[in-house]
């Protein structure tokens, strides 16, 4: 039987997935995280068919989403985007080591996926995590730099006040730098990596992501298997139930 427990890490609110039989076994294990404005919840589909596979799930509750939302508009959530995606590729790290220090995960198999925000998170954590071993990019992005200049012109475009003074914003621009996986591409060696997009994903479009796929397909011309894309040619920003099972797939090869 698949068990689902609702638990908290510090200020990290999570759900634990696993079969109930295996609870306190060491299992290779996954993190799950959710999209911009989303909630782990809406993830669980995921984790029971990875659970069913003998992958213990963890879905942690990114900051101001879920049980941890503070009120913030839509507006408001928007202008702490960076601050979201760098405090999540934070607790990674810290959600793993408890996980870890429980001897709950085999530490040689831990997996990251997540969906649009969640993929962009997953994309940057590469940098730095190479307790990584397997990784899933779902509607994700991993241009850093650019989306974010590429944000700051259309909120100044559209007369939007950033509360940040330039040196905050060079401080975080800098942060942000430091995460970009298209500018260290060495950090992924050859680990398994699925992209998934929908071609007619206009939230993120998914020409950025297929394009720094085309550039890193080289660093992997010696295991060329641990790198896919699959585009859905008429999906918009939603995983397809064939991207769903492929995402299982991928995790239960290589994981």
């Amino acid at each position: 039987m698949i068990t689902v427990k609702n638990s908290k890490l510090n200020e990290i609110p999570f759900l634990h997935i696993a079969d109930s039989t295996k609870w306190e076994e060491q299992l290779p294990s996954i993190i799950f995280i959710h999209g911009f404005t989303s909630r782990k919840e809406f993830n669980l589909y995921y984790a029971y068919l990875l659970a069913e596979k003998g992958f213990r799930v963890i879905l942690p509750e990114a900051l101001y989403h879920g049980e941890r939302s503070t009120g913030l508009s839509g507006n408001e959530l928007n202008l702490h985007f960076w601050e979201i995606i760098i405090r999540t590729i934070e607790e990674l790290d810290i959600v793993k080591s408890s996980f870890e220090d429980e001897q709950l995960i085999d530490p040689s198999r831990v997996g990251v996926v997540g969906t649009s925000m969640g993929g962009i998170v997953t994309l940057g954590a590469l940098t730095q995590y190479p307790w990584i071993k397997v990784a899933a990019s779902l509607m994700g992005m991993p241009y850093y730099e650019k989306f974010a200049l590429h944000q700051i012109d259309e909120l100044q475009r559209h007369g939007v006040d950033i509360p940040l003074t330039k040196d905050e914003i060079a401080h975080l621009m800098n942060k942000i730098r430091e995460l970009d996986l298209s500018k260290q591409t060495d950090k992924l060696r050859n680990r398994p990596l699925l992209f998934w997009h929908g071609k007619q994903d206009s939230v993120v479009p998914y020409s950025p992501a297929f394009h720094f796929y085309e550039t890193i397909k080289p660093l992997y011309d010696k295991q060329p298997e641990n790198l896919s894309f699959i585009i859905d040619e008429k999906a918009g920003h939603k995983v397809s139930t064939t991207g769903v099972i492929e995402t299982v797939k991928w995790f239960e090869t290589y994981l």
